[in-house]
């Protein structure tokens, strides 16, 4: 199975730390929980892969949003 894994930068919808996160582009749209690694507080972030465009969108919100 090939990778593409692709770095992506977000800020905590938190704290605001800039933080940065590695991709799997060839996993497709995705939606996971990561904590942040400075205030710990659960991140979700929505993934979408534009395979067409070859393009990454990345959503950062508390799991309250």
């Amino acid at each position: 199975m090939n990778h593409l894994l692709i770095e992506q930068s977000y800020p905590c919808p938190y704290c605001g730390e800039q933080i940065d996160i590695f991709v799997d582009a060839s996993q497709g749209s995705q939606q996971i929980i990561e904590d942040c690694s400075v205030c710990c507080r659960p991140i979700e972030l929505k993934i979408t892969v534009d395979e067409i465009n070859q393009t990454i969108r990345l959503i950062a919100q508390t799991d309250t949003d």
